[in-house]
């Protein structure tokens, strides 16, 4: 697996928008969509949502699936 971030694109309510996450995160964020039965925009969108100005969409989606791996 890659280290770097790599970019990848989302949709989040009709607007693409271009997220950079390390590989171990993008495969934990998909899963814990697929385990929600939940598309991965929507689920993004809605973290886009509760982030607030404080935190890069990118944050808030590692903040997010390291909330879920460590209280599962």
């Amino acid at each position: 697996m890659n280290n770097r971030p790599r970019k990848h694109s989302l949709t989040l309510r009709g607007h693409r928008t271009s997220v950079s996450l390390e590989d171990e995160f993008w495969l934990a964020f998909r899963k814990i969509a697929a385990e929600d039965d939940r598309p991965i925009n929507v689920l993004a969108a809605e973290i886009d949502e509760a982030r607030g100005t404080d935190c890069g969409l990118a944050s808030a989606i590692r903040l997010f699936v390291l909330r879920r791996l460590t209280t599962s």
